[in-house]
């Protein structure tokens, strides 16, 4: 197995942290995998708030649904990455939509998400993919301005456990020859 499918295959969500900061290099190495990953038109819609200061991931906490099993990783990990997509500039054309799907930020910030939390894996941390909370009061907390969505949290740090993989379909399951 390649290195890659190895990185793939072992990467889980991680919700318990140890008590260790990550270095700014170890943060820079994590962000440059989102300024490589691939875009509609290279549009390269994101941006990320890195979030350390624990009073401002007290306020995301309360922010997170309560039965959410990432609540309190918000406020244990030393770092939460909040990705955000700007509006109307990735799936447009001179101003209009051109896809069926009209905008694609959310599909653009999939792959920016991925490539950080495959990143993240192989270099020794742990993410979770934070998806449950309510959007307008965290975009407020972290002062997102118009014209942005704030998509997710990923809580990042040095896994404290890391738990079995889930059962996975079999490829016969999801593939479909020639027609569905």
């Amino acid at each position: 197995m390649t290195e890659l499918m190895s990185i793939i295959k072992e990467r889980r969500s991680v919700r318990n942290y140890e008590n260790r900061t990550i270095s700014d290099e170890i943060l820079n190495k994590v962000l440059e995998s989102v300024q490589w990953a691939p875009s509609w038109a290279n549009t390269q819609c994101w941006d990320v708030v890195v979030v350390t200061d624990q009073s401002i991931k007290e306020k995301l906490q309360e922010t997170i649904s309560p039965k959410n099993p990432a609540t309190k990783a918000i406020t244990s990990a030393p770092v939460v990455l909040a990705i955000c997509g700007k509006l109307k500039t990735t799936g447009f054309y001179k101003d209009q939509v051109v896809t069926k799907f009209g905008d694609w930020f959310m599909f653009d910030l999939g792959l920016a998400t991925q490539n950080l939390c495959l990143t993240a894996h192989h270099i020794g941390l742990g993410t979770v993919i934070v998806g449950l909370f309510d959007h307008d009061k965290a975009k407020a907390i972290l002062n997102i301005p118009d014209g942005f969505e704030l998509v997710v949290l990923i809580p990042m740090g040095y896994p404290a456990k890391v738990s079995n993989p889930p059962k996975r379909k079999e490829i016969s399951e999801f593939v479909h020859n020639n027609t569905f």
